[in-house]
């Protein structure tokens, strides 16, 4: 993955929403990682990726999901485009195992600490083994959950993938 673009001069840069923020955006901001917050008001009836996609006027596939998978018993989040669905035998291979299946809704809440829909990778409850899609490194900016139904971060692939120790392999189908 190439350098972080310098977002420091973006309108935006850094911003936390009300208080603390989600433990996402804290992270960013006590780790000094650029970033810019985007927000948007959640219509519930809606899928969470291509709403965002849609409200935010953005580049599909610049725009990732955070899914929650179990590989041999084992919690491990994979991150791909929301254009995709996550290829479980690929994440599978990516961290070494056999067998995977998608978690729970509950089990990923639990473990993550954010409600589906704005499950981030950054800042989660419990440290999962992630994957993130190899996709991500042909753009110089990815948006993803902020840990808020309607918030997207955008920030440089190599900085999420430093700060999660994401294996970065090809994991969308």
């Amino acid at each position: 993955m190439g350098d972080s673009p310098l977002l420091a001069g973006v309108p935006g840069y850094g911003v936390r929403v009300a208080g603390m923020g989600p433990p996402a955006t804290a992270l960013l901001t006590k780790r000094g990682v650029p970033y810019v917050l985007h927000s948007y008001e959640h219509d519930a009836g809606q899928a969470y990726g291509p709403e965002a996609v849609q409200r935010l006027r953005l580049d599909p596939a610049r725009v990732f999901k955070t899914l929650v998978a179990e590989v041999d018993g084992v919690l491990t989040v994979g991150v791909v485009p929301v254009t995709a669905t996550l290829d479980l035998k690929a994440l599978a291979a990516a961290v070494g195992g056999k067998r995977a299946r998608m978690a729970e809704v509950v089990a990923a809440e639990r473990a993550t600490g954010y409600v589906a829909g704005g499950i981030s990778p950054l800042g989660q409850r419990k440290r999962l083994p992630t994957v993130l899609d190899a996709s991500a490194e042909a753009h110089p900016t990815i948006f993803c959950s902020a840990g808020r139904r309607g918030l997207e971060m955008e920030l440089a692939p190599a900085d999420l993938a430093r700060l999660i120790a994401a294996r970065v392999a090809p994991i969308a189908a």
